[in-house]
């Protein structure tokens, strides 16, 4: 299983499209993984190994439910192979950055099992909407019977 991504990570995509991946996160992803398009305006970056794990579920339903055949296509059509250069770049392709609307100024977020990159203007934006107010948030996680 790999290495669970966390923290949060300010950089810039530079004019050929190249991201530096934070070391924290490169340690988690590998030289090679998979960025594809997420489900909430933001791109997904997963290692090899999680990619595998989440298309095998989805593998698993059945193909006679038109929804599962439409997941399947939409998560692999919008998924690209990257690879890490020696400084720890990766190019994002620019079908990607166009479909979640990251220009420039991006933030790099862990998700557990997972990482996700965020046009910077829209990760602002979430960050003042209630979902992120701490009464809400332990409100959430005593509906979960989560302690922390």
């Amino acid at each position: 299983m790999a290495l669970s991504m966390k923290g949060t990570y300010k950089h810039n995509i530079d004019t050929k499209g190249r991201l530096i991946i934070p070391a924290k996160i490169r340690d988690s992803l590998g030289s090679s993984f998979v960025i594809t398009e997420g489900i909430d305006d933001c791109l997904s970056m997963y290692s090899l190994e999680e990619w595998e794990n989440f298309t095998e579920k989805l593998d698993r339903q059945s193909n006679n439910k038109e929804k599962v055949r439409m997941l399947k296509r939409y998560f692999r059509s919008k998924a690209a192979d990257v690879e890490m250069d020696s400084q720890g770049r990766v190019v994002v392709p620019q079908d990607l950055r166009d479909a979640v609307g990251i220009t420039k100024e991006v933030v790099i977020i862990g998700a557990g099992e997972k990482a996700e990159i965020w046009d910077k203007a829209k990760w602002d934006a979430l960050q003042k909407e209630d979902i992120f107010d701490k009464e809400n948030i332990k409100a959430m996680l005593e509906n979960m019977e989560i302690d922390f």
